[in-house]
């Protein structure tokens, strides 16, 4: 008597992964990059040609300097570094109060603020010619991150409401970047310092290692994590879908590590409204090793398993010029399991390589997608048992923006899939053999798109969002035919 089953082989196929960041970009305060700090990108502009701004990574703390333009007849705004600070904001009323180099608030009760003399460039950078503690309608100021503004300030003052303790209550309307940086020119990378880096953990087992110049390091895997890198370990049970036939569980192990940089350019010469080119992306250098073992759990095409593990969160901030310029960086890396037919897994993989996702503005073309991603994969070891698919991806989601408007948004997920089919014969006698097709595959998929909110460059908005040019590559890792002996079932 025989029995007909289904049986595939799989020879190891391995999942791999990374982590992103998206969305767009983003540079630290101390921002340590790989093997050393940031290096500010200047150049000497020739003569009639727009003047070249340094990009570098922003002072931290009291030292952290503001850009303000001031409002003037007959020229356009023209940014300089400030004592001004932005004492408070309100992002839904637009209400600021402005402080002067010596705080109102540690005055007196009662007593109002002077007014007081402009700053020395040791103190301060380069003061502007016409620094003062009041601030005037048609004001333009860029900061740090401030009280009541974690993500930083781009604002234009509408409004002079009077002077409290604290300082000059102000109204204000949102601003873009052309009014302070005018027709300058900037261009420059600024890596992101991973302690810097805000991890939230969603499940059991996550943690996390980062390495920076001299000889800061921390977390388990710390002594092993090159500079300016952020790692990610995770070990997480993987639950079954109530609604799923299979009643079962699978196992991911792993880690995922990346060194991201912020990209920044700007060119504010132009034959039009706005400037002339613009650009603002993630991008860095990753790599990844993951195992995912046990049961997958069957899934529809179009309702996958997913298993958010870790949120990322980061506002650096970069100098341009006199501007201090602040990224907003969030990342949700995620485990993703995609599985038709009742398929046992064991997959196991290693990848390495380096992504950019971002847009890039040209005057005349408009915005389009600056995004990419290669990666290499180890060789691959995995199997899987029964006739089905599995597809499983350890990716992230990212978005990158400035002063708290989101500019893009990405996806990107580097996977692993198998596929398998074939039938296994048994009979009383003991013997039992399988044939049948496998194959191993592994991939990147990047989506995404860019939003309005990159009008903050001062370039014409556009109506509705931009899709990222849709990136997918595959490369087949094994494969093959052939019959093999299986144990009888009993």
């Amino acid at each position: 008597m025989r029995n007909t089953t289904r049986y595939a082989v799989l020879p190891a196929l391995t999942a791999a992964s990374l982590l992103a960041v998206t969305g767009c970009s983003g540079a630290s305060p101390s921002a340590a990059g790989k093997g050393g700090d940031a290096e500010p990108v200047a150049a000497t502009a020739p003569a009639g040609t727009s003047p070249q701004l340094a990009v570098a990574a922003a002072p931290v703390g009291d030292a952290a300097p503001s850009a303000v333009a001031h409002s003037a007849k007959g020229s356009g705004p023209k940014a300089a570094t400030s004592s001004l600070k932005v004492a408070s904001f309100d992002r839904s009323s637009g209400r600021a109060v402005i402080s002067g180099p010596a705080a109102a608030s540690k005055k007196p009760k009662g007593v109002a603020p002077q007014p007081s003399k402009a700053p020395s460039s040791a103190s301060s950078g380069t003061p502007a010619p016409a620094d003062r503690t009041n601030v005037a309608v048609g004001d333009v100021i860029a900061s740090a991150p401030a009280p009541g503004a974690p993500q930083g300030v781009l604002a234009k003052v509408t409004q002079v409401l009077g002077k409290t303790e604290q300082g000059t209550e102000v109204k204000t309307a949102p601003a873009t970047l052309d009014a302070l940086l005018g027709e300058s020119e900037a261009k420059g990378k600024v890596p992101v310092d991973p302690s810097t880096v805000a991890v939230d953990p969603l499940v059991q087992g996550v943690k996390v290692s980062w390495a920076k110049p001299g000889g800061v390091h921390v977390g388990p895997q710390g002594a092993k994590v090159p500079l300016g890198s952020l790692r990610l370990d995770v070990g997480a049970a993987i639950p079954t879908p109530k609604d799923s036939p299979v009643q079962a569980e699978a196992s991911a192990r792993g880690f995922v590590q990346l060194a991201p940089e912020v990209d920044f350019s700007y060119n504010g010469k132009s034959s039009g409204r706005g400037p002339g080119t613009a650009g603002l992306s993630l991008s860095g250098d990753w790599s990844s090793a993951w195992e995912l073992k046990g049961q997958a759990s069957a899934t529809t095409a179009d309702k996958p398993l997913r298993l958010p593990l870790a949120k990322l969160h980061a506002d650096p901030v970069i100098q341009v010029g006199p501007v201090p310029v602040v990224v907003n960086l969030d990342l949700t890396c995620y485990l993703q399991v995609d599985a038709e037919g009742k398929l046992s897994v064991d997959v196991k993989q290693e990848m390495t390589g380096d992504f950019k996702v971002g847009g890039a503005y040209t005057w005349g073309k408009g915005w389009s997608s600056d995004s990419r991603a290669a990666m290499n994969a180890s060789p691959v070891r995995a199997t899987a048992t029964a006739s089905g698919k599995v597809k499983a991806a350890l990716g992230a989601e990212a978005s990158v923006g400035l002063y708290g408007a989101v500019g893009v948004s990405a996806n990107l997920s580097p996977y692993l899939r198998a596929e398998g089919e074939g039938t296994a014969t048994a009979s009383s006698d003991g013997k039992a053999s399988a044939t049948g097709k496998w194959a191993a595959y592994g991939g990147v998929d990047l989506t995404g798109a860019l939003q309005a909110q990159l009008k903050i460059f001062g370039t014409p908005l556009f109506e509705r969002r931009i899709p990222l040019d849709i990136f997918h590559k595959e490369w087949k890792l094994a494969g093959g035919e052939g019959t093999v002996n299986v144990p009888k079932k009993r």
